[in-house]
């Protein structure tokens, strides 16, 4: 497989325009990420950090080495769920050292060009996936939109007036980032009392520091982390491997699936020796990014490197965003996935997956 350096830098600039809109929709992301990641270590069992900086490490990562330009890869639920044990009867220390082998797996994966098993990967199975991610995004939210105010649903119902009636006016910035500024000015200014990203967990100060995992190199290390790492790396990328699909499919461009697979390793790796957590790629902020405008590399790599900006620079600010606002761009964001997959089904076009 030759690098086509042309090719590679295209997917990072191609004009003026193109690159406004990836900034932009990276800073939506980045925004939408914050309690994602928040909750993720919440069942995952760990510190609020581990999930942020693995959010940080794994889009800036992904964005220089993965397959698929657009794609939002970080700390997800699919992960997280798996690793609860492991870090309740071993500690976090072991969840780096799995997590750096759910990596290097990931990478062999790759090598041994695994991924085009997703070749035998029907339409109605993408369909069924894609459904069921549109309702579980939407499910997620009914936590903070149960025993809240009336100021809360007005909030809601503002947010989602702006998603869809701002692109009426213009397209120049994307709807997700006015309702986001436009809901938290309101809510700062009016003290209203509804729910914050505060109100999630508390947010780390300053930068992420490398380190290895504390774990004795054993094999008694090897086997007690080597079931979790191999879960981790088959279901990270699975769900990676079908949201490039999907991406695909909404951009109507094709991905290297092969390197994707290395890309998701490689960030993998990253993420823990920085204290992170592992992840993949996530089908409801790419789908915020790719509706946001983002279409290439640069759009991946500003949500991780806005995020890690907000974290360590404007921390206070940050926690002070309502909830609403993003509760809203999720609602949007769960409505648009699924229209998306039955209008695409109905249209009953698929391009070929590359050789």
């Amino acid at each position: 497989m030759t690098f086509d350096f042309t090719a590679y830098r295209r997917q990072w600039f191609t004009d003026g325009i193109t690159a406004r809109r990836d900034l932009l929709a990276g800073i939506v992301v980045a925004l939408a990420l914050i309690p994602e990641a928040i909750g993720f270590s919440i069942i995952a069992g760990v510190d609020p950090r581990v999930g942020l900086y693995a959010s940080v490490a794994i889009a800036m990562t992904v964005a220089l080495i993965g397959g698929r330009p657009g794609m939002i890869s970080a700390a997800t639920a699919a992960v997280a769920v798996l690793v609860g044990p492991l870090v309740r009867e071993h500690g976090v220390e072991y969840l780096f050292a799995a997590t750096i082998l759910m990596g290097l797996i990931q990478i062999v994966a790759g090598m041994l060009r695994l991924d085009l098993v997703m070749q035998f990967v029907s339409r109605s199975v993408i369909t069924g996936f894609v459904n069921a991610l549109a309702i579980l995004i939407f499910l997620a939210q009914l936590p903070q939109l149960t025993n809240v105010g009336w100021q809360t649903y007005a909030m809601v119902a503002a947010g989602l007036a702006i998603l869809y009636g701002f692109p009426r006016i213009t397209k120049a910035v994307p709807s997700p980032l006015v309702a986001i500024l436009l809901l938290s000015a309101v809510s700062i200014a009016c003290a209203l009392p509804v729910h914050t990203v505060g109100d999630m967990g508390k947010l780390p100060q300053g930068l992420p520091s490398f380190a290895l995992p504390r774990v004795p190199l054993t094999l008694e290390t090897l086997r007690i982390i080597l079931p979790y790492a191999l879960t981790m790396a088959a279901v990270g990328l699975l769900e990676s491997l079908l949201t490039a699909q999907i991406v695909d499919d909404m951009t109507d461009t094709d991905s290297d699936k092969r390197r994707e697979c290395g890309g998701q390793g490689g960030a993998n790796i990253v993420a823990a020796l920085f204290g992170g957590m592992g992840g993949c790629a996530m089908i409801g902020q790419s789908v915020i990014n790719v509706t946001s405008g983002g279409r290439g590399r640069l759009s991946t790599f500003v949500a991780g490197a806005f995020l890690l900006f907000l974290l360590a620079v404007l921390g206070p600010y940050v926690g002070r965003i309502p909830m609403p606002a993003l509760v809203a761009v999720m609602i949007m964001v769960s409505i648009g996935t699924s229209a998306g997959t039955r209008s695409r089904t109905c249209a009953g076009t698929r391009r070929p997956p590359p050789s």
